[in-house]
Order: C-alpha cells, then sequence, then structure tokens
C-alpha cells in the first residue's frame, strides 16, 4: 500500500472533529466559569465588605477548590474532553494539571511520589511563565531608560 492510499484511509477512518460545536461549548464554559469568579467576587465585595484585592484572591481560591475537587472524585477529565479549553484555559486547568499529578503518584510516598512528581504537568508553565515574564520586564526596563 502507498503512502497516499494509506493517508486516505486513516482520513476516512478518523472521526471528524465538530469544531463549531467544541468553540461554542468552550466559550460558554469559560463564560461560565468568568461569570461564577465575577458572582463570587460580587458577593464578597457587596456582603462581606471586602476590598475588591481580597475579593479576588477568595474567588481564586474558591475555583481552585472547586478544580481540585473534580479531579479528586474523578470526574472532571469527563468534563475537559467535553468543553475543551472552556475549563483547561483558566485557573481550574491550572489546578487540575497539578491535582492530577499528586493523584497519579500518591502510591509512591509523599516524598518521592508526590513531592518529586506534583508539578510534572505544570512545571513548563511555570518555567515559561517566569522566563517570558522576567524578558518582558526587561524590555519594559530598557524602553523605559
Amino acid at each position: 500500500m502507498k503512502k497516499q492510499e494509506y493517508l486516505k484511509v486513516v482520513e476516512e477512518c478518523t472521526a471528524k472533529d465538530k469544531k463549531l460545536i467544541n468553540y461554542v461549548n468552550s466559550f460558554t464554559v469559560g463564560g461560565l466559569i468568568g461569570f461564577l469568579g465575577e458572582g463570587i467576587k460580587m458577593i464578597c465585595t457587596n456582603y462581606y465588605h471586602l476590598p475588591v484585592s481580597e475579593a479576588i484572591s477568595y474567588v481564586l481560591v474558591i475555583l481552585i477548590f472547586i478544580s481540585c475537587l473534580c479531579t479528586g472524585l474523578g470526574f472532571f477529565d469527563d468534563i475537559v474532553s467535553k468543553f475543551r479549553c472552556g475549563i483547561v484555559i483558566p485557573i481550574t486547568g491550572f489546578a487540575h494539571s497539578i491535582m492530577s499529578s499528586a493523584l497519579d503518584y500518591k502510591n509512591d510516598g509523599l516524598i518521592t511520589g508526590v513531592g518529586a512528581n506534583f508539578f510534572r504537568l505544570a512545571g513548563s508553565v511555570l518555567l515559561y511563565g517566569i522566563v517570558s515574564g522576567f524578558i518582558c520586564a526587561v524590555i519594559k526596563v530598557i524602553i523605559n531608560v
């Protein structure tokens, strides 16, 4: 079988992705997460009279807790497969990556398992976020001089 014939067979057998539905789902779920965060912030500022900076901290802690709870209960991956980037891009996805690494290696012990592999998935995000932030800060200093 030639390469072109093989690629044709692969294309015929590969499931077609419904891109428009995926875009709408991702946009909707990402918007709902943002809406939930704004609702929590509004409750903190209006009812508990917290400053906005402190209310945002509560929003982040609550969203991270919900994400870790869903990961621990085992159904966050099912949600991700349905809503894709809408749920992975916000802070919930970052919390999920850290929590899933911890759960994968929990049987190896606290030090060599969880501790050694805690940032396995999120480490590259942290590394390149810090490096790009440093580069942007250097550029800003150079421009302002």
